[in-house]
This record gives C-alpha cells, structure tokens and sequence, in this order.
C-alpha cells in the first residue's frame, strides 16, 4: 500500500504547533523561575546540579530535580486547599500548561526568602558548590524550611551528606522522635508508616524521619529518607497508587508544611 507524504500544509501546522507550545512553554517556565509570591503560600522547588557521581549524571539524564514535576506539585496543593485554610496557589497541569502557579527556586539570589517552605527532591544525587551552600544556609537560618525526598540506600545518603556538610558542617542530623511537633502540629501522626515510590520499596531499605535544627529546636530541614513521598502527590489520581498511602503523604506535607509557617 503506498503512504501519501504528508503535505506542505500539514508540516507547517505541525512545526506552528511545536514551536507556539515551546514558546508557553518557556513562559511559563520562565514564570516559575522569577515571578514573585502571588498567594500565602508556593510549592517551591529546589533547581540543583546533579552531581558528577549520582546515576543520572552517569546515564546522561540530567536533571534529578524535576522528578514528578508539576504532577506532584498539582496533586499536593489541590490537597493543601482542600484540607486547609492557607491561601495555597493553585498549579496548573496541562497538555499545553505545565507548573503554572509553582516556583522553581535556584540558589544564586535572593528570591528564596520570599518562600517559607522549600522541597528538594532526589537529592541522593545533587550537587550544591560553596556559593549555592551558603544561600541555603543563609535561608534556612533565616527561618526557612527545607524538605527533602526520595532517596534510599547509603549510596544516595553518602551523597545527599557531601552537599549538606557545605551549608551545615557543625549541625548534627539526628532521628525524629514520635513525640516531635512535626507529626503533631496538625495530624497525629503516630505510625511511622514508609511512603513507597512508583516502583515501591527498595530492597533493603528502612525508613527514617531525621532532620537538622537551629540553636532553639526549631527543626530547618526535615529529611525524608528511604521513601518517596513525591510520587504518592504525583500519582494521586492514579488506581494502580495504594490509595492509603497517598493519604498519608498528604497528612505529613501538611503538617510539614503548617510547622513551617509558624515556627
């Protein structure tokens, strides 16, 4: 049977069609890297380096800091709104609107002290030099608040370690309590129940709740270790996701992200 070449008509609609999706796109990523505080609170994203030894640096992928972007970003503060009484701004997901509404925050000015709560995802592969070390400090001595997520394994903690010894070289990492605020501001958190990935659990991994606090308790960085709490945001809507689950994501980001904002 022969194939009819597509026509002229038809190659130019397709390249119109790619390069006005580019362009909003680019506006709209645009936004997310420096538009201002439009609402009380932004799902605001940690944008890094991967570092030279992680696997996506090894494969060629690039770019650990945008897994489960915007999915995530969208499924979570459709929660946080649902479930709160914070001004959270909405995000936008769509075929031809990707993050609208979300903030992705780069360590090299000062726009990251507009934004109390910040996530880092994957970060059992980035990479932060000296300059982006000390923003981050300065931003987290400064009452910011820094979660991280989604790596296992004492591969990945080795590395997430080189990064955080730069901003914080005299602040022990120590295990959450069942007692501590943060499971309690809010929901009660009590079972400490592991949040699985897409793929759920990684052999020979246990969960850990630690974190790194300032001079008066206040806890400046909680570390999710050896879960993922991104993809039960980002798969929320999926039937193949344990509904329970993603419920209990939720319940912990909001009572993150409430610890957050008043402390």
């Amino acid at each position: 049977m022969k194939v009819s070449a597509p026509s002229t008509f038809t190659i130019i609609t397709i390249v119109a069609w790619i390069l006005i999706n580019q362009s909003r796109l680019l506006a709209q990523t645009t936004e997310a890297l420096e538009a201002g505080p439009t609402a009380e609170f932004h799902f605001a994203r940690l944008v890094y380096s991967d570092a030279y030894n992680s696997r996506r640096a090894r494969w060629g992928g690039g770019g650990a800091w945008s897994t489960d972007y915007a999915d995530a970003e969208y499924h979570l503060m459709e929660g946080v709104n649902r479930l709160t009484r914070v001004d959270g701004q909405s995000i936008s997901v769509s075929r031809d609107f990707y993050g609208g509404g979300g903030r992705l925050i780069t360590l090299n000015n000062e726009r990251v002290f507009d934004y109390p709560w910040l996530y880092a995802v994957e970060v059992g592969q980035w990479y932060l030099n000296d300059t982006e070390a000390s923003m981050l400090r300065e931003y987290l001595d400064r009452g910011g608040f820094l979660m991280v997520d989604d790596f296992w394994g004492e591969g990945e903690w080795s590395i997430f370690i080189q990064s955080m010894l730069r901003v914080f070289p005299d602040r022990p990492i120590v295990e959450l309590g069942e007692d501590h605020e943060l499971l309690h501001v809010l929901y009660d958190l009590d079972q400490r129940t592991a949040i699985p990935g897409a793929g759920g659990f990684r052999q020979g991994t246990a969960p850990r709740w630690r974190g790194i606090f300032d001079d008066d308790g206040r806890l400046m960085v909680a570390i999710n270790f050896n879960m993922d709490m991104g993809d039960a945001w980002e798969h929320a809507d999926d039937p193949w996701y344990p509904e329970p689950m993603t419920a209990l994501a939720y319940r912990f980001a909001v009572n993150y992200l409430i610890y957050s904002m008043t402390h």
